[in-house]
């Protein structure tokens, strides 16, 4: 005896009719998941019965059918759900067709005003249905959608209509048609509810009234709900101008952790009204959906996510549950494992509820109230009675409600009487001395100054414009600051409390008004903490997280770590994709990314896992892969490309060449071209263009490089994009010293691979041309060029300028030089793009140089970086105490007079 008949509704359908039990027993023999239904439909009409009828004897066949799977272990949660929603799209589009058919007969086709076009109705399926996982016995939850008001176009005998009366009459037939009681049931019960205005709104919308009423009238909850929508009829371009309209209204351009506030407040209005019902009617209890820890939590736990980050991850607009939660764990946005635990809990929740319903075909989410039947339901679930049941319910309502606590907590209430105390004496800048005392009682060095700090902070016109809610919550963030600031300088021993909280303080007021950063750093505290660690050690770092707040989101992740550059190749290359066509999207995700990869690597820098050379190499990298992605895709935007890969490339020289670059270090770049193709040189000249206002572009994101392309042969008179051929001969006969000298730190940095190396080999040509006999004239050149150099920079302070002083990395990076063009010739292992301390130290192994002075400017050269790269992290010109590097000058001022005869 199978174990359906548990069910009474199934019981009770299979005794109504003597074909029925055999009917059933060979559909349950098949999966489920997708049938035949036109089939199934059309051995019910072969009987001569009406549609109506017969849509309802298939889904009583279809129900009976997955209740005696389900019950016999034969059938999962995803088959079920996905037969139920199949069926409701299959009943929508079945029951459209017909009434379509039969209103156009009365009243004619309804055309659209503008395009002139007939007019189809979208029924957008939402909820359940619309992600895919509908319930056996639930509500459809469907909006009518159509594209343009008009009117029909009546034939003889036929009634014209406005388009919005036709259609909303075939939507009120479309509604009878699945809902209305008759012999046979009914297919599904329909809630208009979510439409637009709700149960006073006009049943069916045009287009223009969608985009009208989510604009000005669209609520929180309704993002919530369009999340969901998907659309069961209606054509494929009305279906994408719908997409376009919602698509920003529910998915912001912006990580927008403003929505944890708004779902907590939806979630609260909801539990309240599911314990008053508690309350009315006791023996409902155990709501499985809207109880505490159900289906709902798990629901807003994966939706929080989607509507935070959807719109900058297309992946996250996934409509269904599941998916989305697979989506997270993969997405590293959520643990693998608590994603597996919430999926547990989710089909067992679900589960259950579809046994509540297997009973009596109701659309119930509570536990019965009589023994009997809780008896039944637990045996249903395969467990041995109803203790057991109730206890893995808790078991897994416990969780949920744990995950959802944690995410959903209200983390902005005050924790201590202290802190409403602090909150009453910032609110008054009166107070300035009670302030102070706070202070401190904290430990901070100057309590005056920061007192006075605050003040004039609150006082600020944009902090006094702000509304109540956004002052509130900022008044909040700041007074959770003050201890951490406090703890933070403490721990460091090093550093100032007045900085680190003024640079913390113009962060604030710069993101006062974006109040979805201020519900970032409210919703996770633990960022608030990273982002004072950082501000306290680098001014740099606080002021490009105040031009960038959007970084803010990097700092959510506490395992740090990089992209390799063919990840972040491959992530760049389909956001890019997923955006072609929007130049100015396409010009922000390169921003951001590049941005979102340095900020990272600052957080590494700064937590001391970096040193200076692999901290340049990561940067170098990273900006060889926003080139090639640059080249590639600004290439799609030339109008009339001549092939599909351009045959171009980029030639990266100083710091990118010599893979030395900085955080804020333009690109020195020069373009090369091979192409015999009259549209080449035009093309690929609008191919650099497009390239520089890309990299150079000011744009909500910022911009990503400035680049200077003045090293390209004959300069800034020169040609923007040369030929290969071309540049080999300028190399060859007319280039000056100062530019071979440029040549030793160039490298093919992106683009054509063939030119690359093409020009790799001209390079290693020229650097090892013979100057046998011409050393004189050699040295004499780089001397000038040297003092050309410190000429146009003086340096008038009495400290030490790191880079342009006798003795600093000038004068190392042109000895270096100076040794490949010299001596490369002879030994060509002097031509590979190796770094300055790599190459001293082969020229000392060849005895070109002391071997322990090689060592020793080499070492000067790491110590001069790394004070440089500390100076600029503070915000700081590269200029240190004379003391600091006196002895690492001598050595750099020793090996120059040794090569050059003369002091620097």
């Amino acid at each position: 005896m199978t174990k359906a008949c548990a069910s009474r509704w199934y019981q009770r359908w299979v005794d109504a009719a003597p074909d029925r039990p055999a009917r059933v027993a060979r559909l349950a023999q098949l999966s489920l998941a997708r049938p035949d239904f036109g089939a199934l439909l059309d051995s019910e009409l072969a009987a001569g019965i009406p549609l109506p009828r017969a849509m309802r004897r298939l889904r009583n066949l279809l129900l009976a059918g997955l209740i005696r799977r389900d019950l016999d272990g034969l059938a999962d949660l995803d088959e079920v759900v996905t037969a139920m929603t199949g069926l409701a799209d299959f009943a929508i589009r079945t029951h459209v067709q017909d009434l379509m058919a039969e209103l156009v007969a009365v009243h004619g086709t309804p055309i659209g005003a503008e395009s002139g076009r007939p007019q189809d109705m979208m029924v957008l399926a939402m909820g359940k249905q619309g992600g895919g996982e509908l319930n056996v016995s639930s509500d459809i939850d469907l909006i009518f959608v159509y594209p343009e008001d008009g009117d029909t176009l009546a034939g003889p005998g036929q009634r014209s209509l406005s388009n919005h009366e036709f259609f909303v009459r075939l939507g009120r037939k479309l509604i009878g048609a699945l809902s209305e009681v008759i012999e046979d049931g009914f297919t599904f019960r329909v809630d208009m509810a979510l439409r637009p205005n709700g149960k006073s709104g006009p049943l069916a919308a045009s287009l223009n009234m969608v985009e009208e009423y989510l604009i000005v009238q669209g609520r929180e909850w309704e993002r919530y709900a369009w999340v969901k929508a998907r659309a069961v009829t209606g054509n494929e371009e009305d279906i994408a101008a719908l997409d376009a309209i919602v698509r920003p209204f529910v998915f912001r351009r912006y990580l927008d952790f403003g929505v944890i506030d708004a779902i907590r407040n939806m979630h609260a209005q909801i539990r309240a009204e599911v314990k008053r019902q508690e309350r009315l009617h006791p023996d409902r209890s155990n709501n499985v959906k809207l109880g505490r820890g159900g289906i709902r939590e798990i629901e807003f736990l994966a939706q929080v996510f989607q509507l935070i980050r959807g719109g900058r991850d297309p992946a996250l607009r996934e409509r269904s549950t599941r998916q989305t939660l697979r989506l997270l764990a993969e997405r590293e946005l959520m643990p693998a494992g608590t994603v597996e635990r919430l999926l547990d809990a989710y089909t067992f929740l679900r589960n259950l509820e579809h046994r509540l319903q297997y009973l009596d075909d109701a659309q119930t989410h509570t536990l019965p109230p009589i023994d009997a039947d809780r008896e039944t339901v637990a045996r249903m679930m395969n467990l041995p009675d109803v203790p057991t049941l109730l206890a893995r319910l808790e078991e897994q309502r416990a969780f949920v409600a744990a995950e959802f606590d944690d995410m959903f907590a209200d983390k902005s209430a005050p924790a201590t009487e202290e802190r409403a105390e602090l909150e009453a004496i910032a609110a008054d800048p009166e107070q300035v001395a009670a302030i102070e005392a706070h202070l401190t009682g904290l430990g901070y060095a100057d309590p005056g100054g920061a007192a006075q700090r605050l003040v004039a902070t609150w006082q600020a016109p944009r902090m006094q414009s702000l509304p109540d809610a956004s002052r509130a919550r900022l008044l909040a963030l700041v007074n959770l600051a003050l201890p951490q600031v406090a703890a933070t300088v403490r721990e460091a021993g090093v550093g100032s409390h007045g900085a680190t909280l003024g640079r913390l303080l113009d962060f604030l007021e710069a993101v006062a008004r974006r109040s979805a950063y201020l519900s970032l750093l409210t919703e996770y505290p633990h960022t608030l903490e990273r982002v004072i660690r950082m501000m306290h050690a680098s001014g740099w770092a606080a002021t490009f997280l105040t031009l960038h707040p959007i970084l803010l989101d990097e700092l959510l992740d506490d395992r740090g770590g990089i992209d390799s550059p063919e990840q972040l190749a491959a992530s760049l290359d389909a956001r890019l994709a997923e955006a072609e066509g929007d130049t100015e999207r396409q010009l922000d995700i390169l921003r951001e990314t590049h941005h979102a990869q340095q900020f990272r690597l600052l957080a590494l820098d700064l937590a001391g896992e970096l040193s200076v050379e692999r901290l340049a190499d990561h940067l170098s990298a990273l900006a060889d892969v926003m080139v090639a992605a640059t080249v590639r895709w600004a290439w799609k935007t030339v109008a009339t490309p001549h092939r599909e890969e351009p045959r171009f490339a980029v030639i990266a020289y100083g710091k990118l060449g010599g893979k030395e670059l900085g955080y804020v270090s333009d690109l020195d770049v020069i373009f090369l071209f091979d192409d015999e193709d009259d549209m080449a040189p035009s093309n690929y000249a609008k191919l650099a263009q497009r390239f520089i206002t890309w990299m150079t572009a000011h744009t909500p994101a910022g911009i990503l490089f400035d680049i200077d392309t003045a090293l390209r042969p004959d300069g800034a008179s020169g040609m923007l994009v040369s030929s290969v051929a071309a540049f080999e001969r300028y190399q060859r006969q007319s280039a000056w010293v100062w530019e071979h000298q440029a040549l030793t730190r160039a490298r093919f940095c992106a683009g054509d691979a063939a030119i690359g190396a093409r020009f790799e080999a001209i390079r290693d040509e020229v650097l090892r041309q013979d100057r046998t006999g011409r050393e004189a004239e050699l040295k004499d050149e780089v001397l000038k060029m040297r003092r050309r150099m410190h000429d146009a920079s003086p340096n008038r302070t009495p400290l030490f300028d790191l880079k342009q002083d006798a003795g600093g990395m000038i004068d190392i990076e042109f000895m270096v030089q100076y040794l490949v063009l010299r001596h490369a010739a002879n030994y060509p292992q002097l031509t590979a793009n190796l770094g300055n301390i790599t190459l001293l130290r082969i020229a000392g192994e060849l005895g070109l140089i002391d071997t322990e002075r090689a060592a020793a400017v080499g070492a000067a050269y790491r110590l001069m970086r790394r004070l440089q790269h500390q100076r600029r992290l503070q915000g700081q010109e590269a200029r240190v105490e004379h003391a600091q590097v006196a002895a690492q000058a001598v050595e750099v001022t020793r090996l120059w007079e040794a090569l050059f005869g003369t002091a620097p």
